[in-house]
C-alpha cells in the first residue's frame, strides 16, 4: 500500500538549518508532483514547496522562498526539504504528499524552532 515516511525533524535554534526526508513506497513516485505540507499548531496544513515529477521545476510559498529548497531522487523514491534560516514561525509537523494531497498521509515529522 502507499506509504510516506517523513524523517529528520528536530529541535533547532532560530537561524539554524535542518534537512527533512520523505521515503515513498507503494506507488510510482516518479509519476507524481510532490509537495511538503507543514501543519503548525492550531492551523491548517498548507503547501510550502512543490516539485514536478522530474524535479525540473519547483515552487515555494512566499514565507519560505529563499530559505527552503525542495528536491527529489526518483531512483531512491525519496523527497527532500532543506530548510535554512529557520525561525519560530516554521515550527510545525511537516508532511510530504502528492500535490493536492492525493495520497495517504504519513505520520509527519516534528520541526520545532526555539531558543
Amino acid at each position: 500500500q502507499v506509504q510516506l515516511v517523513e524523517s529528520g525533524g528536530d529541535l533547532v535554534q532560530p537561524g539554524g538549518s535542518l534537512g527533512l526526508s520523505c521515503a515513498a513506497s507503494g506507488f510510482t513516485f516518479s509519476l507524481w508532483t510532490m509537495s511538503w505540507d507543514p501543519q503548525a499548531p492550531g492551523k491548517e496544513r498548507e503547501s510550502v514547496a512543490t516539485i514536478t515529477k522530474t524535479g525540473g521545476s519547483t515552487t515555494y510559498a512566499d514565507s519560505v522562498k529563499g530559505r527552503f529548497t525542495i528536491s527529489r531522487d526518483n531512483a531512491k523514491n525519496t523527497l527532500y526539504l532543506q530548510m535554512n534560516s529557520l525561525n519560530p514561525e516554521d515550527t510545525a509537523v511537516y508532511y510530504c504528499n502528492a500535490q493536492g494531497g492525493g495520497l495517504d498521509w504519513g505520520q509527519g515529522t516534528q520541526v520545532t524552532v526555539s531558543s
